[in-house]
């Protein structure tokens, strides 16, 4: 008898070893329909694989991640598919399915493969995917996988099969192909009824420069096409929201090949406008208590080595530079948390001055590959919004408590409403990736479990993403588009503390360990500056806009009144610019527009006599004619209510 408990806590019960289809059928038609994977005691199997044993199952649809990534990941396989069977001779690298989709990489040999080539590879998948080739799983030993692959001249599988154990090892096949997989996969490739191939783009093989460059083909599938069509539409939506594009027009940054590929340069507009995000921050750690902290851009090496980043990193991310003289190694600062252990360290304290909170706006460089370098968002120097809390162990969890409620305020105030918190935990088979001892650990894990039980947040653990000192907090927030990014983090660390001997007289007159909180709850600057830019389409709220105000004389013989009314707004502290040039009005409120300017305010000939202005919303709302005193008092009181005073 074969006992399968649903998530709901029902039992059905067999026979004998029972498939997740069968199971996913049984509970309802529609869910058999439905059903692309099921969850058997935490892991992804396919939905035609026997449970043989007691078990606690799920099955997964595409309303689960789970699911969708089951139907993306045999939709990479259907891409592979077509491509040997359009391109002969290839090699395949990995075909993983992403958060959107999937990918897949390809040494093409000879073959030149465009954009241009994607209708006819999306062609061949759709052929393939309507003859519902059957995808069955088999187990094979490290041998004969070794000696398929080395037959077929696939140099890549068998660089991965090196690496895998004698008795993990499983292939799938569809039609005629077959390719070395763990899985799971859907039943057969009738499940996918609409392709997008995205893009092409280089990838080293595993990520190394040192590799060969691959070819990398992304893509996207549906069960319906009005997904896809919708899917599409998001896309066009995601290029008009591109912060690289929004930043340009706005004028907010740029690079250049001179300073180098990775390093922002921040224009006047846009280091206001990080710069008023840094006085928000720094005014909310005020009320907290932080401390603020200067630390230099490099470090000594010793530094990096006490602190295990060099071990754990070494030249993935550090990058020397010119000593100053013999004997001397210094590093491009990676990350900030050495540093202010240091800057803990450098005097005596007591258990009355604990907790330490040190913050700074600390610029840090790591090295990343050209290829993966995408504007704001992977940079090769960044400023993290970074904090650092020494404190006692009976204090970590109400420190951790008010690290959330600064994260939480910031998304309230930035509006990103739709959020979701991962706890990272270590993962328990792969100790070697991590410092420090079990016992840390484990208090670690539950001190960030027991914090955001008690502040009521739904949260997934996940296990294996953990930081190589630390479990951690990370909260992902979607935008406007639905899209998923990582911004704030926080730490909880008992090791750095030990390896930089840190400490405190406790009430006992003995020496004690404090515990560290790292957290950064903007993460990056640039990052977070990329994704603002994204969800608000360029139109930043009220207080942080670049221009709060654009001032529209329609002709020439209003320039002294527009003048005038700037002064006024500027001495009200309201950032304005006055467009003075010869034009029409309906060109000027067009640009105006573009550069989403949260109000203009149009003058003529009946502003200027009454001593008012015509205000005109962002986006069109004409909000009338009022006097100076009452627009600045209607500024004042919108940025009022976004900041929630």
């Amino acid at each position: 008898m074969v006992r399968i408990t649903l998530p709901d806590g029902r039992v059905c019960e067999y026979p004998s070893a029972v498939t997740g289809m069968q199971l996913a059928e049984d509970i309802s038609g529609r869910l058999g329909k439905e059903a692309l994977s099921v969850t058997v005691d935490g892991v992804v199997w396919d939905l035609t694989r026997p449970i043989d044993h007691d078990a606690q199952v799920r099955v997964n649809t595409w309303s689960d991640e789970a699911g969708r990534h089951t139907y993306w990941h045999s939709s990479a396989h259907l891409l592979a598919e077509a491509l040997e069977e359009l391109y002969p001779g290839i090699r395949l690298g990995i075909g993983p399915s992403i958060e959107n989709g999937f990918y897949y990489d390809i040494d093409f040999g000879d073959y030149k493969v465009t954009e241009e080539d994607l209708p006819k590879i999306e062609a061949k998948m759709l052929e393939h995917a309507k003859a519902a080739e059957p995808i069955v799983r088999r187990d094979v030993s490290k041998a004969e996988a070794l000696a398929t692959y080395k037959a077929k001249g696939d140099p890549y599988k068998v660089d991965l099969i090196d690496g895998l154990a004698d008795g993990t090892i499983t292939f799938y096949t569809q039609g005629h192909f077959t390719d070395l997989c763990r899985g799971p996969h859907v039943p057969n490739t009738g499940y996918i009824k609409a392709v997008k191939l995205t893009s092409l783009a280089g990838a080293y093989w595993r990520g190394d420069e040192h590799n060969k460059m691959l070819t990398r083909i992304y893509g996207i599938t549906f069960p319906k096409q009005q997904m896809l069509d919708e899917y599409l539409q998001l896309l066009e939506e995601a290029k008009r929201r591109d912060h690289r594009r929004i930043g340009r027009e706005l004028g907010l940054f740029t690079f250049s090949a001179k300073v180098g590929q990775g390093l922002p340069l921040w224009l006047p507009k846009g280091a206001e406008l990080r710069g008023r995000l840094e006085a928000f921050l720094r005014k909310v750690q005020n009320e907290y208590g932080y401390q603020p902290v200067i630390t230099p851009h490099i470090g000594q090496k010793e530094l990096y080595v006490t602190s295990g980043h060099w071990a754990k990193y070494g030249a993935d991310s550090f990058r020397p530079i010119t000593t100053p003289q013999e004997g001397e190694e210094f590093m491009l600062k990676p990350m900030n948390c050495p540093h202010h252990c240091e800057i803990y360290k450098s005097q005596p304290h007591s258990y009355r001055d604990l907790p330490q909170r040190y913050a700074e706006f600390g610029t840090v460089y790591r090295y990343e590959q050209s290829g993966e370098l995408h504007g704001l968002t992977r940079v090769r120097g960044f400023t993290q919004d970074d904090a650092h809390i020494f404190c006692m162990e009976e204090q970590l969890k109400d420190e951790f408590l008010k690290v959330m409620d600064i994260i939480l305020y910031i998304f309230k105030i930035l509006d990103f409403k739709d959020y979701e918190a991962q706890i990272s935990l270590r993962d328990p088979q792969d100790k070697e990736k991590y410092i420090g001892t079990d016992e840390n650990w484990a208090r670690a894990e539950a001190a960030i479990i027991e914090a955001a039980a008690e502040k009521g947040l739904e949260t997934k653990v996940v296990l294996g993403e953990a930081a190589f000192y630390g479990p951690k907090l990370d909260f992902m927030v979607r935008d406007a588009l639905g899209r998923k990014w990582q911004l704030g983090t926080i730490q909880v660390d008992y090791n750095l503390p030990e390896r930089f001997e840190l400490g405190y007289i406790g009430a006992d007159d003995q020496r004690h360990r404090p515990v560290m909180i790292h957290r950064a709850p903007f993460g990056s600057m640039e990052r977070f500056v990329a994704v603002l830019i994204e969800h608000t389409g360029g139109k930043f709220p009220l207080w942080l806009a670049p221009d709060q105000v654009a001032i529209l004389p329609i002709s020439d013989r209003f320039n002294p009144y527009a003048q005038e009314v700037a002064g006024r707004l500027k001495a009200a502290d309201i950032r304005c610019s006055v467009d003075l040039r010869n034009e029409k009005i309906g060109k000027k409120i067009r640009e105006a527009e573009l550069q989403r300017v949260p109000y203009l305010l149009v003058l003529g000939e009946r502003e200027a006599n009454a001593g008012q202005v015509a205000i005109r919303e962002r986006g069109g709302n004409d909000l009338g004619a009022k006097t100076v005193a009452e627009f600045i008092e209607l500024v004042n009181g919108k940025i009022a209510q976004e900041l929630g005073r």
